[in-house]
């Protein structure tokens, strides 16, 4: 079965205020959790590790060692 842009997760670079579409795709997968965000509700990533994650309590839990 052939998956088109609005089946898969998009590839992001993510920057200080933003982020740049590498590849399209219409959600990321938190690194947290493993659940799919949306790139419209997508508000938490880290720029050193270059991953998004689906709370502001995930991406605490994460940078915090905790995940």
């Amino acid at each position: 079965m052939l998956m088109n842009s609005t089946d898969r997760a998009a590839s992001l670079f993510y920057q200080p205020n933003g982020f740049r579409v590498l590849s399209p795709g219409t959600h990321v997968i938190c690194a947290a959790s493993g659940d799919a965000v949306s790139l419209e509700a997508l508000r938490y990533w880290s720029v050193d590790r270059q991953e998004a994650y689906a709370s502001c309590e995930l991406a605490t839990q994460r940078l915090l060692g905790q995940r």
